[in-house]
């Protein structure tokens, strides 16, 4: 493709904006999302709003997808409106979202049935770097479809690897990719809540550990915002929903079990978040499943709640055997 390639970007969330405004400083961007404040900022920073999937695809080459899950991309193609109503034979759909290899491959077939092309590429490493263009992506597409989303491609990511010719491949690495991340988050809550149990200050643990061979990025990234959600004051930034990783670990699970591979590590982070989001913590920061396992105001033990003498009588005669504790 000798000219830049016309560009359509749906779902402008905390990938998506930051991925649509570094493109439309190369590309003629035009964007959509629920959030009309979130359109001008696409605007603001040279490229075109649209009301609807479809009028942001209308005369695109390629589409960028930045939704949450599968059945926000089945809405913004597929839904009254969506952007296969306008997308021409030839054109290029770029799915960065984590939705597990079956979606992709369920999404490019039905693609294809129009004469659309699907490049399957998951991404990771967060606003900043979307915004930077230093993001991680990994694709599963044929050489043509790929070549056709190079440009898009190459102005995201620091670095891209092909994993596959197929649709789902890409999403099968990602899938590995959040296993670790999610994994790694849950471990560092464990750190920080046992930290806070034995007395020591969660910010010198953190600050200290995260240099060392325990150290993680994940450690490094989260903790100290794990930190700071026991602080006056506001609750930190949202930079990734919980939420987002009761889908993500839903996925591998979900595949582990298919594949018939045992993930206990990852099987007990995924409840981890489920408690996180029963506990109303779903739209918070990921860093805020620690107050799951240590909550804020922290609840007494046994050791620190005085026993009258009838009750620690009671505890005796309902020992085993009459056996003292």
């Amino acid at each position: 493709m000798t000219t830049p390639p016309r560009t359509a970007v749906i779902g402008l969330g905390a990938m998506g904006l930051p991925m649509a405004t570094r493109l439309a400083a190369h590309l003629p961007v035009t964007a959509y999302d629920i959030a009309e404040t979130r359109r001008a900022l696409v605007t603001k920073a040279g490229g075109t709003g649209a009301d609807s999937p479809a009028e942001a695809a209308r005369n695109a080459d390629i589409v960028l997808l930045a939704v949450r899950d599968q059945a926000q991309v089945e809405s913004a193609l597929f839904a009254q409106h969506g952007a296969a109503e306008t997308l021409r034979p030839g054109a290029t759909v770029i799915l960065t979202s984590t939705v597990g290899p079956e979606a992709a491959r369920t999404t490019a077939a039905r693609l294809a049935g129009n004469g659309i092309l699907t490049v399957d590429a998951p991404v990771s490493g967060g606003p900043v770097r979307a915004g930077n263009g230093d993001l991680l992506i990994v694709v599963g597409a044929e050489d043509k479809a790929l070549n056709l989303a190079r440009p898009v491609l190459d102005l995201l990511a620091s670095t891209l690897t092909v994993v596959g010719p197929r649709p789902g491949d890409g999403q099968a690495l990602k899938a590995i990719n959040q296993l670790l991340a999610g994994v790694h988050i849950a471990a560092a809550a464990e750190a920080v809540a046992l930290a806070r149990g034995l007395g020591l200050d969660p910010a010198t643990v953190v600050e200290s550990l995260r240099h060392g061979a325990a150290g993680s990025f994940m450690f490094a990234d989260r903790g100290p915002r794990m930190v700071e959600t026991y602080e006056d004051g506001p609750d930190p930034e949202v930079k990734s929903r919980l939420d987002i990783f009761v889908k993500d670990m839903g996925i591998v699970t979900g595949i582990a079990r298919d594949a018939h591979v045992p993930v206990p590590l990852a099987a007990a982070a995924e409840q981890l978040y489920l408690l996180g989001e029963h506990a109303g913590l779903a739209a918070h920061d990921d860093s805020s499943v620690v107050t799951v396992l240590s909550p804020k105001t922290p609840t007494p033990t046994p050791e620190s709640t005085p026993q009258t003498a009838q009750t620690a009588q009671t505890a005796e005669n309902d020992s085993p055997e009459g056996e003292t504790r």
